[in-house]
């Protein structure tokens, strides 16, 4: 006989503003510093899951926190199973809807259901996915960039073998994009993969002009030129550009993956793990990809991603963006330019004594 799965014992939330290498500039504003909430399920078989948010803003930490620990109120004495959880928590706030802080928490907690499974059983949760850990190519991910005081990073960036670098763009005017973007193609060269990120900065009509003009430094793909909701704006763009068009980072959980694929919206999908609906959302939404012939890439998330992508059909590329490494015991390291998985479970624990540092009272 089998043993049963671990029973939830309470939910635990913390929140900190942890150091990041290099603030984030985009359009939309500067993140500094990464706004996290830190996710520790209990059980009553002693293993405790880990799993982290990224609040965007130091203004949704405090109701994320109180959000999920509400939340550990419903699930105590519950069975670890992560796909009836998630299937009667969707049904529990079907009139609310899951998008927004509620999306991010019921994601979040998949995560560490996931990562207390792994832990349970000895294993790293991409076995239990059935793949197993493999190095999977990452590009390292920038703001805007200034071409002489980012070389120095830039040049760190290509000597730790990373293939591809993203960098924002949509700044006030076409001249500026087309400055940065030229001189950045410059220090990488041409075989190196240069993906470009707009941040939901444009409209259509502007999109498609500025596109056109960037084609000719040769973008792996060009990122959510529109806003993420304009599913017809970005197909419009789609069809108009010589350029692939990348999006998905900003959908919620798979149904909204459907609709982008039935709209046409793009030639390649991002998936963010928080958005998406963690582990068992990701798996939905990778096999949407694989029907839809689209390769998937990674938004965010390194460490639990890096056990998703591979046994994800269309696997592309996975985003280096480390938002929780200051608070990690282990951070993920980048080796030839790749990530690669490990565990048991998804390989995260806290270093107490940075959480201690970085906590938001």
């Amino acid at each position: 006989m089998h043993d049963a799965p671990p029973i939830i014992r309470n939910v635990v939330a913390r929140a900190v503003v942890a150091p990041i290498g290099r603030p984030v500039r985009t359009a939309m504003g500067t993140i500094p510093a990464a706004p996290l909430v830190l996710l520790d399920v209990h059980t009553e078989q002693g293993v405790t899951g880990n799993a982290y948010l990224f609040g965007y803003t130091p203004l949704t930490l405090v109701p994320l926190v109180k959000l999920a620990e509400s939340l550990g109120e419903l699930l105590k004495g519950k069975q670890v199973v992560p796909f009836e959880r998630m299937k009667e928590l969707d049904l529990q706030f079907r009139l609310l809807g899951t998008q927004g802080l509620l999306g991010m928490v019921l994601s979040g907690l998949d995560m560490a259901f996931w990562d207390i499974l792994g832990k349970a059983a000895g294993k790293p949760v991409v076995s239990l996915l059935g793949g197993e850990p493999r190095p999977i190519r990452a590009y390292d991910s920038y703001g805007f960039v200034d071409p002489v005081a980012d070389a120095a990073q830039i040049q760190r960036s290509l000597d730790q073998g990373f293939r591809g670098i993203k960098i924002k763009v949509g700044a006030e005017t076409l001249a500026q994009d087309i400055a940065s973007v030229a001189a950045v193609r410059q220090m990488i060269g041409p075989d190196i993969a240069l993906m470009l990120d707009f941040n939901q900065s444009l409209g259509p009509m502007e999109a498609c002009h500025r596109i056109a003009r960037l084609a000719e430094f040769d973008p792996y793909w060009i990122e959510e030129p529109v806003s993420a909701q304009d599913l017809q704006g970005h197909a419009r763009v789609k069809a108009s550009a010589s350029v692939p068009i990348q999006t998905g980072e900003n959908w919620w959980f798979p149904r909204d993956m459907q609709r982008a694929i039935s709209a046409g919206a793009s030639d390649f999908v991002m998936v963010d793990m928080m958005k998406i609906g963690g582990i068992t959302g990701w798996m939905a939404a990778a096999a949407q990809a694989d029907a839809a012939s689209l390769p998937l890439s990674s938004h965010i998330f390194v460490e639990a991603s890096s056990h998703t992508l591979p046994v994800t059909p269309t696997c592309d590329w996975l985003e280096y963006l480390d938002f929780a490494g200051a608070i990690l015991e282990r951070p993920y390291q980048v080796t030839n330019g790749t990530v690669c998985a490990r565990g048991d479970g998804l390989g995260l624990a806290w270093n107490e004594d940075a959480v201690s540092r970085y906590a938001v009272q």
